[in-house]
Parts: C-alpha cells; structure tokens; sequence
C-alpha cells in the first residue's frame, strides 16, 4: 500500500482544506495511507475518528512562508516541507503532496531525494485545457529560468513518459514551443533542441502558443521561463473572459434568461478552466514523485494532487525515464 507525505500547514489557507482534501481522497481510495506533517494540535481536531487509522500525524510546527527564499529551506530542517521531503528520502512514504512555497519544494525535492541518473535538472509541468477532450502537458513552467538544448531534449522525454505512463496516452506527441512551426524558426537553444528531440518517436517539430489550446499535441517543451509567463497569462485570460462574462450577463433580463439556458454549458466551461480539476504540478526529473500544488488549493484540489501522487508512484516512472533517457542519448540500447 502507498503511502503519501502531505505538507498539510503549507497552503494559503491553513490546514483545513488540506485535510479536507485528504479526507476526500481516503473515501474514493482504500488503496493508500498518508503521514500528515504540522502541528498536531491543530490537524487532530480537523481528522474524523474513523480516518485515524489511515492518517499518521508527524508533529512539528515550523511553516515555510510564501516570504521566506528557497534557501533558508535548506537550513530549516523542521519545517513541514523538509520533514514530509525527508519521509520520502527515508522510505518512510512513496510520493509527496505540498501547496506550500514551491521554490523550498523543488530545491529540498532535487537535493533530498536527487535527481534521476541522467537528469541534469527537473522540470514542473502543468495539464492546459484544450478545445478536444484532452489536456495538453507543457513542461518546464517554473523550475528553471534558463535552460540549454540539453535540458530542453530531457524535459522532452520526461514529459513523454508521463503522459504515457500516467496520462495513459498510447503514444505521445511532443512538440517544441517556438515562435512558428517551421525548422528554422526559434533562438539558438531551440534550434540546437529540435535536433535533439528528433530522436524521440512522435516529434511533431515546433508548435506555437495557440497549439497548446487546440490540442494539436500531447506534451510541449519551453524553458521554465518561457512557461511560467504562458501559465499565467493563461490564468489571466480565464480570469478575464470569465468577469467579462459575468459583467455582461447581468446588463439585461434577454441576457439573464439566456444565462439560465446556458448554465449547463458555464458548468462544463469552469470545470474545464479550474486548476483544481487538475491537482497540482509534478516535478519530473526527481527519484520520487513530489506534487506542487496551488498555494491556494481548496479540497478539491488536493485530493486531485494525492491521486496525481498516487498515479505516479503506482507507475515506475523513476526506472522508465532514466532508462529513455539512456537510449535515447546513445548510452545503451534498450
């Protein structure tokens, strides 16, 4: 049976939706336990009796704030993030869940538990909605600012793993973020990681930002950078269109009626732009899997992060990139 690290002081809201969250997940999962890392006084009163025995509480009352850097971290070896990182590195749990500070999470994540051998640096990657039934991953959103071909050709195959093992896509296709679809397009990074990532199966070649929202492929590389700004942009956006929305519909009693008709189509549209339908961001490129969720997380959401932890840790995805990895760089033939 897994067992799942919860980071459950990290969040903007406290515990209570952290717990919450943990609690939806135990009810549609019998097949995982979770060791939950905080202050004890405050997580006991939030645990219904009958879930005690599938929660251990490992007290400790140092938080990570939002305000603290990524390297005081490293030294805070009480804090929530360090000790629920630790129960991973120790064998003691299978994955790890936060929506606290994601710098002390990718920093304590790629020291503590290290990287996968071949790996130079982990990446974030993130599920965007897209106009089909499917989802696009793109990878790197936020771990590394700069990157070079090399990195760009691991994320490649890391996010192509992911979505085959966890995603369960038979075949992946990856493409290349760039500023159009043609070879020659791109800086000197992008061009010299389009002939890297050519040796994978299923290159569709550079893609453009509007691609990410067609679904015209399964996995999109960009540096952490460049990612980022695209995630919150399109956060932004979603934001956007829906108080445009809103402000419009109440202009008129026409728009009002016509609101109510269309409320079944509003419903699918939110659930489709929600981040809590998706959980949290993994960190691909480290030993085990470590789940980054929204600061601001609700319940949903976390229980969505624990079955993205579940997934991945029911998957072998440690083994499977480092050896594509391996074959893919010349190592060996598999």
């Amino acid at each position: 049976m897994l067992r799942i690290a919860i980071d459950a002081m990290g969040g903007d809201f406290g515990p209570e939706p952290i717990i919450e969250g943990l609690v939806l997940a135990l009810k549609k999962n019998n097949n995982f336990n979770a060791i939950a890392v905080g202050k004890k006084e405050q997580l006991l009163p939030l645990i219904p009796q009958n879930f005690l025995s599938r929660i251990e509480i490992l007290d400790t009352d140092d938080v990570i704030s939002m305000s603290d850097s990524a390297t005081d971290a490293l030294k805070r070896k009480d804090s929530t993030i360090y000790k629920a990182i630790d129960l991973v590195k120790d064998g003691k749990a299978d994955a790890v869940v936060s929506a606290g500070h994601s710098g002390a999470s990718m920093s304590l994540a790629t020291l503590r538990i290290g990287r996968i051998k071949g790996v130079s640096r982990p990446a974030i990657a993130t599920l965007m909605p897209t106009s089909e039934n499917q989802n696009t991953l793109v990878l790197d959103v936020g771990a590394n600012v700069d990157s070079d071909s090399k990195n760009l050709f691991e994320f490649a195959v890391m996010g192509q793993v992911y979505a085959q093992y966890v995603l369960r896509l038979d075949e992946p296709i990856v493409g290349l973020l760039s500023n159009g679809e043609e070879d020659s397009k791109g800086n000197e990074v992008t061009k010299e990681a389009y002939k890297l990532i050519s040796k994978l199966p299923n290159f569709a070649g550079n893609v453009e930002g509007s691609d990410i929202f067609k679904g015209t492929v399964d996995v999109v590389v960009c540096d952490g950078f460049v990612g980022n700004i695209l995630l919150k942009t399109a956060e932004g956006v979603a934001d956007t269109i829906g108080k445009i929305i809103k402000k419009n519909l109440k202009r008129s009693l026409i728009s009002i009626a016509g609101a109510v008709l269309m409320r079944k189509v509003f419903k699918d549209l939110k659930v489709k732009v929600d981040y809590a339908e998706y959980g949290g961001a993994p960190l691909l490129g480290v030993k085990a899997p470590v789940i980054i969720a929204h600061g601001k997380s609700n319940s949903k959401a976390i229980q969505n992060a624990i079955f993205q932890a579940i997934n991945a840790g029911s998957s072998n995805l440690d083994n499977i990139i480092e050896q594509r990895l391996a074959k893919y760089s010349g190592k060996q033939e598999i």
